[in-house]
């Protein structure tokens, strides 16, 4: 089925359609609209809108509510009054959306409004015929300066290795006569002897260190130091430190430590069921458990827990399960060897004190000795020898 679109009438402004093709079923369908002429057989942009509009049997103010566009644009649109428009952008769409309404091509309406109304803004470029005929024109005269370049700067550096290369000259010692041998000169003779020793001066001596001194400093007696070590059961384990939160009681009200080596989760439950700690650690966290609270602790790793009990290193926990009062007693009875270690250092440096005081005591109260006779100063008295036999 084709449509066949006549010239417009002379005489007359509106375009007339050819419809005598078209069966009379098809004009009367609800959906039948006319075609809409074309925007390229009008002479300019603005006519070809106008009689698209005429023909659509519309008035500006019914477009001016389709496309939204103000009736005096769409009115400056009809009479190519492009001064009356906004800016190039705005433009543009109001010639897209006024084509559209009316049933035209939008492409081709915008291509001949950018034809028929070109932008001022945009510089002409020039042809690219024109440029390349240009650089053509140029190019030998840029090459043979290049050139001329590259060859000075090659000649020069040949000249300076040039200029700078000598032949080798032979040495000036190797045409010295030999004037003198060892031991011609009189009096210089050479002799070569053992190694000598180090002088004196340059020896290290071994380092003096002043007896008690150190004991001295520190406040401490070197008996009652050797008496705390001699007591003390044991090495020292290392000491809590924490790496993160520290959760639970207080450092005062608490002897036990659960840190975490890992992220784990640790659960401590109450005897009636409650639940007094529940969280998952991260690595260098740690949890202090009370004094005195009968609970059980459920770790879901044993080995990713270690305990610390008064501050010292105690292992890792042994069970899922554990009971809090173990840990506890663990530390208390800790506490009280700690304790008793203390006092019996102390009585050994009070008795190695006495034993040291014991000495002079007993030079205090011993008897004086007897005065020595002074030696005579008079003459020697005079004994007769017996006869010899």
């Amino acid at each position: 089925m084709g449509f066949a679109i006549p010239a417009p009438s002379v005489g007359s402004g509106v375009m007339a359609l050819d419809t005598g093709n078209v069966p009379e079923e098809f004009r009367n369908h609800p959906d039948w609209k006319d075609p809409a002429p074309s925007i390229a057989d009008a002479a300019t942009l603005g006519d070809g809108l106008r009689q698209a509009r005429e023909a659509s049997g519309r008035s500006l103010s019914q477009l001016s509510t389709a496309t939204r566009v103000h009736s005096r644009y769409l009115t400056a649109l009809e009479q190519n009054d492009w001064s009356s428009l906004p800016s190039r952008v705005f433009s543009v769409g109001y010639v897209r959306a006024y084509a559209g309404a009316l049933g035209l091509d939008e492409q081709l309406a915008v291509e001949r409004f950018k034809r028929e109304c070109p932008d001022p803004s945009v510089p002409l470029q020039p042809p690219v015929g024109v440029a390349f005929q240009e650089v053509r024109r140029y190019s030998p005269r840029v090459i043979g300066a290049l050139a001329l370049v590259a060859v000075a700067v090659v000649g020069w550096n040949v000249f300076q290795r040039v200029s700078l290369a000598r032949a080798p000259a032979p040495s000036a010692l190797t045409s010295t006569p030999e004037s003198w041998t060892l031991g011609a000169v009189p009096g210089q003779t050479v002799a070569l002897s053992v190694p000598l020793a180090a002088p004196p001066d340059q020896t290290i001596p071994a380092l003096y260190v002043t007896p008690g001194l150190e004991d001295q400093l520190a406040g401490t007696d070197t008996a009652e130091t050797q008496a705390a070590a001699a007591a003390h059961v044991g090495p020292v384990q290392k000491a809590f430190n924490p790496r993160g939160a520290v959760y639970g009681a207080s450092a005062t009200a608490s002897q036990v430590v659960l840190q975490a080596r890992k992220a784990a989760s640790l659960v401590v439950r109450m005897a009636d069921g409650r639940v007094l700690f529940a969280r998952q650690l991260a690595a260098g966290e740690a949890w202090r458990a009370p004094i005195g609270v009968s609970a059980v602790i459920d770790a879901s790793e044993p080995n990713a827990f270690d305990i610390y009990l008064n501050g010292e290193h105690g292992g890792a926990l042994q069970g899922v399960l554990t009971p809090l009062q173990q840990l506890n007693a663990r530390a208390g009875s800790v506490a009280r060897q700690m304790a008793a270690d203390a006092e019996a250092a102390r009585a050994a440096a009070a008795r190695g004190a006495m034993a040291a005081i014991a000495p002079s005591a007993q030079a205090a109260t011993a008897p004086a000795a007897p005065p020595r006779p002074a030696p005579s100063t008079g003459p020697v008295p005079y004994t007769a020898l017996p006869p010899a036999g």
